[in-house]
């Protein structure tokens, strides 16, 4: 037999030999044939050999899907997701507010003397001080609210309206001094007392008007975010 011949049939054996051997090795996990040196064998024309286990589905899932047969592949399989820009970091969100809650006592006879709804000159002074000049420093005010109160000498219907004219003469002084949100007003009477102010009613009536000015008082409230 031509040399010739005897060395084609030898190199044909040979090449199935080495495609079975590849294809016993890898068949249950790749789908092309595998060379000695652990890479895809391809044809004169660039082409990856496929073996009998060979399909689109399995193609996909062997490591050399993509380079051997990338345009029967899922797009997303054989390109990766392209990453996001990172964005730019934000500014530093701005701390909440704080609320601008805060309540002012005008007490005892500094305040109002007994009986009347007059604003003394050292309870003109405190609304300055506690009131106006904390209301500069809020962003917003939500809520003015000014109640009134009196001690329990006298009638229910007396004290109620005192302690209203009371509430009304600090709210009339908070608008004199600029005070745009709107200031509700209560009156709260007898009825609300301080709480540990004990005094007996058979105290002559001078120890028992002076024993009862903690409850000669009137509150203002306010509440909203500070500036």
């Amino acid at each position: 037999m031509n040399s010739r011949i005897i060395t084609g049939l030898l190199t044909v054996v040979g090449l199935c030999a080495a495609v079975g051997a590849a294809q016993a090795q890898t068949a249950t996990d790749r789908v092309y044939l595998i060379d000695a040196r652990n890479e895809v064998a391809r044809s004169g024309f660039g082409l990856c050999w496929r073996t009998s286990y060979w399909t689109p589905a399995a193609a996909a899932n062997d490591a050399a899907g993509c380079a051997c047969d990338k345009d029967l592949m899922p797009k997303e399989k054989c390109e990766p997701p392209v990453a996001k820009p990172v964005a730019a970091a934000t500014a530093a969100t701005a701390p909440a507010p704080k609320k601008c809650d805060f309540t002012a006592t005008l007490k005892d006879d500094q305040t109002f003397a007994f009986g009347k709804a007059t604003l003394t000159p050292a309870a003109l002074a405190q609304l300055d001080k506690e009131v106006i000049a904390k209301l500069s420093t809020c962003a917003e005010v939500k809520l003015i609210l000014v109640t009134g109160h009196t001690d329990r000498i006298g009638s229910q219907q007396a004290n109620q309206k005192l302690s209203e004219k009371r509430a009304d003469a600090v709210k009339a002084y908070l608008i004199k001094k600029g005070v745009k949100t709107e200031i509700d007003t209560m009156g709260a009477g007898k009825t609300q007392a301080v709480p540990g102010v004990s005094c007996n009613d058979k105290l002559p009536k001078k120890k028992l008007i002076d024993c009862l000015a903690p409850n000669r008082r009137t509150v203002v409230e306010v509440q909203g975010p500070a500036r």
